[in-house]
């Protein structure tokens, strides 16, 4: 897992070419002006996911895991928190959907809030649990950008 200012974020272009090119894509586009919906980057290599929603409570709010994809959550608008931990300290609820790229699993971790101008990179070995109510339920938009592995 990685937590970053998208300002840094040449800092992580060596990682690989395309988390180069995802990065410099958060860093380039008027974000905040993209509707709801997919936005393909390079094939399915790398494509956007942009969303607004309301923060959950805790308990809510389920933690997840992706065998192909890693995730880089960048909040455009609001803040919300996400829970992070080691996969294998999970236990799983919803087995492996692999047209979804998805399990989903419960268990306890650590927490960082996020606000605009932040990303975070979770790894197919980072469970985490976004879109978690720092101080009750606000809106967020959020992009995620999928990388994959």
């Amino acid at each position: 897992m990685i937590v970053d200012q998208l300002k840094n974020a040449k800092l992580y272009f060596h990682t690989s070419e395309r988390f180069a090119v995802a990065l410099k894509y958060l860093q380039t586009n008027d974000l905040a002006k993209f509707e709801n919906g997919r936005y393909e980057i390079e094939d399915k290599e790398v494509f956007a996911l942009v969303s607004e929603y309301n923060t959950k409570s805790l308990a809510e709010a389920k933690w997840e895991s992706h065998n192909k994809y890693a995730d880089i959550q960048y909040i455009v608008i609001g803040e919300e928190k996400m829970g992070f931990a080691p996969l294998g300290s999970m236990e799983v609820t919803e087995g492996y959907n692999p047209e979804k790229d998805i399990t989903f699993l419960k268990g306890k971790g650590d927490y960082v809030t996020v606000k605009p101008g932040t990303f975070v990179i979770f790894f197919p070995q980072d469970a985490h649990q976004p879109g978690v109510a720092v101080n009750g339920s606000t809106p967020v938009k959020k992009v995620v950008v999928k990388v994959m592995m």
